[in-house]
């Protein structure tokens, strides 16, 4: 009998001792809390796990959640290099070190005898994990970094692949799909209850609640479906704790957010032609709010929530510290954004993408091109007529 992909993720974390966990790089709140639940259930299986989001800094509304603490934004060295010089005959009386020239050099000094180079062998030793579980990422290419720079750990050990996009790529040796689905909450759910549901404690139901509640900007978004109202009442029924979801992720803002909130809605501007809304904030916008780069995941937030007709929301602003554009572009409604962006080769997955432009050009000038290029992508015909 061919085994589902449930079943089949099972049996292969039965046999792991170390798994990853990653996310795209600028993780959304569906992912950020399906991961802590993820990581949580298999603590419960006694399996060490570790939680990576390239260059991830965790936003504030977040901090309730259990573990969230553990995510960290790059991975730790994946292999050690093993020196092997066999003693055997003429014992070790002293081992030292030095670094020069940027060059580390071992100094061996045998009780007797002489200590020969055909003694020393050089190995690299078995890699950190053992299984990566990637949570919403279209391809590997989105999660930044971590696949970037470590490209061979994927190449070499298993890699479960949840997500619920349409544009997934399948790159997964198990792919745990279901397009269906409105967020990547629900997938992870349906296989820890396949797993065994016992295990699902009030930590986690809270965790896969705040993801759907977020995503869904509390039922509010057009994508709610009512199998996603029904999973609530569950998770809810499992001890979820949905007032204090709500508290954190709608009402308890700081004061450089509601600033910040502030400016954008100043410096806001609408295409209704195309169904795009943008703002653009500088260095200074952030200094006189007293605000942090990861306070925009709270003001697009408020701009799907309170602007209903639009369809994509654009933020650009000036990197406080490379002197680049940074732009995060959102489907408001669900919509695909990432090809509109892709000269800019952005991070990200398929409904909300990230990028940089490295220029000597204001963010005025840049804000020109970004907008002209994204009009020309959805409605070539406006620009001639």
């Amino acid at each position: 009998m061919t085994l589902t992909p449930a079943q089949q993720i099972q049996t292969l974390i039965a046999e792991k001792k170390h798994i990853l966990i990653v996310c795209p790089k600028y993780a959304d709140g569906d992912m950020i809390g399906s991961a802590l639940a993820l990581w949580l259930w298999l603590g419960k299986k006694d399996k060490l796990t570790d939680v990576v989001i390239s260059d991830f800094t965790l936003p504030s509304v977040y901090r309730f959640l259990k573990g969230s603490h553990v995510i960290k934004p790059q991975l730790p060295p994946l292999q050690k290099f093993v020196l092997t010089v066999d003693v055997r005959d003429c014992g070790m009386e002293t081992l030292t070190y030095d670094v020069k020239d940027e060059k580390l050099r071992i100094f061996i000094t045998p009780k007797q005898g002489v200590l020969s180079r055909e003694r020393v062998r050089t190995a690299q030793s078995d890699w950190l994990y053992d299984l990566v579980i990637t949570i919403g990422a279209p391809d590997l290419e989105s999660l930044g970094s971590v696949f970037g720079d470590n490209s061979e750990l994927f190449g070499k050990i298993p890699v479960i692949n949840i997500d619920h996009q349409t544009a997934n790529e399948r790159f997964g040796h198990i792919n745990y799909l279901d397009p269906t689905a409105t967020t990547t909450a629900e997938i992870i759910f349906e296989f820890l209850n396949s797993a065994g549901g016992e295990f699902i404690d009030t930590d986690i139901a809270t965790a896969l609640l705040t993801a759907i509640i977020a995503k869904t900007h509390s039922f509010k978004s057009e994508a709610t479906k009512p199998r996603l109202l029904t999973l609530a009442s569950k998770l809810i029924e499992l001890g979820a704790n949905r007032d204090g979801i709500v508290t954190a992720l709608f009402r308890t803002r700081t004061v450089g957010t509601l600033k910040l909130w502030g400016t954008t809605l100043r410096h806001l501007q609408h295409d209704r032609t195309i169904g795009l809304i943008w703002s653009t904030l500088t260095r200074e916008d952030f200094a006189r709010a007293g605000a942090h780069e990861t306070d925009l995941a709270d003001v697009i937030d408020e701009l799907i929530t309170n602007a209903r007709e639009a369809n994509i929301i654009l933020l650009l602003h000036e990197h406080p510290n490379n002197g680049a554009v940074h732009g995060l572009i959102v489907g408001a409604k669900g919509q695909p954004v990432m090809e509109l962006v892709r000269a800019y080769v952005p991070s990200g997955h398929e409904t909300r993408a990230s990028f940089e432009i490295h220029s000597k050009n204001t963010l005025r000038e840049v804000e020109e091109e970004v907008i002209e290029h994204i009009r020309a992508t959805l409605a070539p015909e406006h620009l001639s007529t």
